[in-house]
């Protein structure tokens, strides 16, 4: 963040000289612990963000691209399928996402792309209104934006996988014999 308060300094400025640099990094640095202490933000957040920057970057390109391609399909129900009779419908769509961030994230990709409006978030299932049935969404497994967006929520979290199985089963017996011991205790 600290970063690009600096980018933003330089680029409002127009020129790149010594002076513009010193007082840019100084404002910078000001702005950025005003955010770090009104805000809620901090160095391990904004390192957090970093890692996650990839995927919001391959998510954003790949909603450009859906766009383009419901462009395509809405056009040729327009234009070529005038004798098409578009049935809308309203469904409800469960997500396995988690922060609310990525929900609403996925709900706006939703509403970005032609042809369906999210109407609404609640809990774990967005309710989303379709121009046509065809362009139904309900659970389904190869949702790009879902899986792109279940990505984002898990990048920088550590993966909790066992070296082999005996590890598995040592922790196992631990878990077990501390369980007895505590039942004696009583």
């Amino acid at each position: 963040m600290y970063i690009l308060f600096f980018l933003l300094w330089v680029l409002f400025n127009g020129n790149l000289t010594l002076e513009i640099t010193i007082f840019g990094l100084v404002i910078s640095a000001i702005v950025y612990a005003f955010f770090c202490k009104f805000m809620d933000f901090s160095i391990k957040r904004d390192i957090e963000l970093m890692k996650k920057l990839p995927y919001l970057i391959h998510f954003f390109i790949v909603l450009v691209w859906e766009i383009i391609k419901a462009n395509i399909v809405m056009a040729k129900y327009i234009v070529i399928k005038q004798e098409y009779e578009l049935r809308p419908t309203i469904f409800k769509m469960k997500t396995k996402l988690k922060t609310r961030f990525c929900k609403v994230l996925l709900a706006n990709a939703i509403t970005l792309t032609p042809g369906t409006i999210t109407i609404s978030i609640i809990g774990d299932e967005l309710i989303i209104h379709a121009v046509d049935e065809s362009t139904i969404i309900e659970n389904d497994p190869n949702f790009v934006f879902e899986r792109l967006l279940v990505r984002l929520e898990n990048a920088g979290k550590p993966k909790k996988v066992a070296v082999n199985n005996a590890e598995a089963d040592t922790e196992n017996v631990k878990a077990i014999d501390s369980e007895e011991k505590s039942k004696e205790e009583q």
